[in-house]
């Protein structure tokens, strides 16, 4: 059977579908993985839009699926959205996915739920040491810090 592609674009395709086969991964990330590998400019081009007329990647399934795992961890929006945007996806795209969560996402529960977790964990410090640590631990997980202030002190 003989191959139609030319070698580059056969090669480009080949190592984009390693990488799917991993994740899911946006337009901007495979793009990048595949300068990395010094394909072509055409070359890239050419294997993003096969992979996108193919519905192999798509930045707003890619979002969806994102923010669902993120969830799960759990992080806050503040960080899914900053993660979302290093991947190249649009802001719309972001804006849509985050709003279809956000009904059935309560943050001040969420950031008590992780509070009491981490508490045990920090009961030997000091009070002003354990509410700096446990305001930390949150903010770095992407949570508001209006909502992360009204927990930590309510929590010691």
């Amino acid at each position: 059977m003989e191959n139609k592609l030319p070698y580059p674009s056969q090669k480009a395709r080949e190592y984009a579908f390693l990488l799917l086969k991993f994740r899911m991964r946006s337009e901007k990330e495979l793009t990048e993985r595949l300068q990395r590998k010094k394909f072509s400019d055409a070359v890239i081009g050419e294997t993003l839009t096969f992979l996108k007329e193919k519905k192999f990647i798509d930045d707003s399934d890619f979002a969806r699926a994102w923010v669902a795992d993120r969830l799960k961890k759990p992080f806050g929006m503040r960080r899914i959205r900053q993660e979302l945007k290093s991947k190249g996806i649009a802001d719309s795209i972001i804006a849509c996915r985050i709003d279809e969560v956000k009904k059935d996402y309560c943050e001040q529960e969420l950031v008590e739920r992780i509070a009491r977790e981490r508490f045990p964990k920090i009961k030997g410090v000091e009070p002003q040491k354990a509410k700096s640590r446990l305001y930390a631990y949150l903010l770095r997980r992407g949570f508001s810090p209006d909502v992360i202030m009204n927990v930590v002190n309510s929590c010691l």
